[in-house]
This record gives structure tokens, sequence and C-alpha cells, in this order.
């Protein structure tokens, strides 16, 4: 296997064209365990994220939650995904290039840390600037070590976003939003057959509507309190109506028609330090002008704006 960049949904299409979303690589862990390879230090580790990317959005709203952006670095990729994959071009507003090994593309990155690396090029990575490498490109495992190994340094670490007490209804509840709603709207909009977007679309729209039964009795999916399993429904939900519902032709309904959703959305959206991880110009620019097999004259659209209406709808 070589090293897969670009558009990497074209290797992971299975033979009846249902979209697979191949495992990630790099699984090593910061961990405060005596003797462990990855021991936690302020300014030790640095992330590249795209900010596009619900998974990277992920390490992004753990990062401010937990108050660690003068603990843990970011640099932020271009928004287009090109046919070498994420760059650290700087032409649009919020890229950052790479600053902390000054290199062009993201697979510059995976070569440092592993020369005979054969896999896809995904975002997020947690970097380790002492030994430089890639400790994880996972990210479910990247905002859990978010979550407890910098409680000495975050700012918030009475926050904890994976309570043992909640840990089995977390895990439950990850189980199956992950499958039918974070990866099943790119499961809709990669299918390649009608048989795969059938089976996809209406596994996205059962979960969403199980989703919104749930949210129309409590604020939050699981227990009284936010929890990594909001954070994870949230970087999709917030995509939705604006790209997922048209570009990936999951239009049988929008959030903003789900009342609990919406409003779970905007509980999400409206906690310290979440609003400004979100960038719609990234979001937009990503998958309209990158998924030319799409949207083949890369149009970006002028909108919707999703935030205005979150920002004034009314929670309780």
């Amino acid at each position: 296997m070589t090293l897969i960049t670009g558009n990497t949904w074209s290797h992971e299409i299975a033979p009846d064209g249902a979209f697979v979303r191949a495992a990630t690589g790099f699984r090593g862990q910061v961990s405060r365990a005596p003797g462990a390879a990855h021991a936690p230090a302020a300014g030790r580790y640095h992330l590249y994220v795209s900010l596009a990317c619900p998974w990277a959005h992920r390490t992004l709203i753990v990062r401010a939650l937990k108050g660690l952006e003068d603990v843990i670095s970011v640099d932020v990729v271009h928004p287009h995904l090109t046919d070498a994959g994420w760059s650290f071009d700087t032409g649009f507003e919020g890229a950052t290039g790479d600053r902390v090994g000054g290199l062009a593309w993201l697979q510059q990155v995976y070569r440092r840390a592993d020369p005979a690396y054969a896999g896809i090029v995904t975002v997020p990575v947690l970097w380790d600037r002492q030994f430089s490498t890639l400790v994880n490109n996972e990210s479910s495992e990247i905002i859990r070590m978010l979550n407890t190994e910098f409680d000495a340094w975050a700012r918030h670490p009475e926050v904890d976003l994976y309570p043992a007490a909640l840990r089995g209804d977390i895990d439950a509840a990850n189980g199956w939003i992950y499958p039918a709603i974070n990866n099943g709207v790119y499961r809709c909009g990669f299918a390649r057959s009608q048989a795969a977007y059938d089976e996809a679309v209406d596994e996205l729209f059962a979960a969403l509507d199980r989703a919104e039964a749930l949210l129309a009795g409590r604020r939050w999916l699981c227990g009284d309190q936010a929890t990594e399993a909001d954070v994870r429904l949230y970087t999709t939900l917030i995509r939705f109506d604006s790209v997922y519902h048209t570009h990936f032709k999951c239009n049988r309904r929008q959030v903003a028609q789900y009342p609990a959703l919406h409003r779970h959305t905007a509980r999400v959206h409206r906690l310290p330090g979440v609003a400004a991880t979100l960038d719609q110009d990234h979001i937009r620019h990503h998958y309209y002008h990158s998924h030319r097999h799409l949207n083949p004259g890369g149009i970006v659209p002028a909108g919707p704006d999703v935030t205005g209406p979150l920002m004034a709808l009314p929670l309780d």
C-alpha cells in the first residue's frame, strides 16, 4: 500500500459502492502513567487540523473547553484538499502554515514521523515536538487524552467530558451516533450505488429521529452534563444544513426542522469557547471546492448562515 493523499474517499469504496472509512494508522497515547513514551507536558504537543473537518473540529472544541490553548499549539491547513493532500498554503484566511516544521504538505509530516508510512493522510494529527513524531491521528482518542492528561496545566481541569459514572452511556451513544450520523453523512455523500446510498440515508435519518426523541426530554445526550458524546454529535449537526443536506444528498430534512436537535446544536455552540472553533468559510470551501466528483465546477455557495439562528434560539 502506498501513501494515499487528496480526496481519499476514492480508495474507500467497497465492491457494492458503499463508502467504508479506512482505519487510522497512528495510535500512540499521551499518558501520565510511569514510563509512558509520551508524557504530558505544556508546550510539548502540537495539533495539525483542518477547520473544515468534523473529526479535527472535535479536538479544537475539547481543547477550548478544557482551556488548553496555551498548552497545546495548533496549525491549520488550507481548506482546499488537493490531489497532493492537505497543504500548508497560507493563501486562505485562517490557514497558518506549518509553524513547527516549516513543511509544505501534511503528507510530509507523516513521512517525517515514519518514512515508510503507507496509508491515508488525514487530520487531526497530534505531534510530539520533543521526539519529532506523530503520536496519534484518531480523533476519538485524541479528545480523551486532552480531557484527562493535561489537567495540571488546563484552565478548566474541572471540566470532564468522559466522567466515570457516565462512560457506559457515552460509549453506547457514540456506538450508534458514529456509524449512522457522523460517518453516515459521508456514507450518503460518497456512495457509488443507489443501494448503498439508500441504506445509508435510511440509517442516517432513523438515527437523527432517535436523537431527536432522546433530546426532546433532556438537555444532553448522557446524564445532566455535556460530554464528549454531545461534542461528537455537534460537529456533524453544525455542518448539516450548510453542507451535508445538499452536497451529500442528506436532504430529507434539515437540522433546523428538528426542534430538539436544533436546540442541542445551539446549546453546544454556546458553551464557552466553542463558537470560536467554527469557521463556516473553511467548511464550505473545503467541501464544495474540493469534492469535484460531486461539484464539478467547484462553486462555493454563499450560505446559509447557521450560527445566527443558533444564537437567537431560545434554549429553555
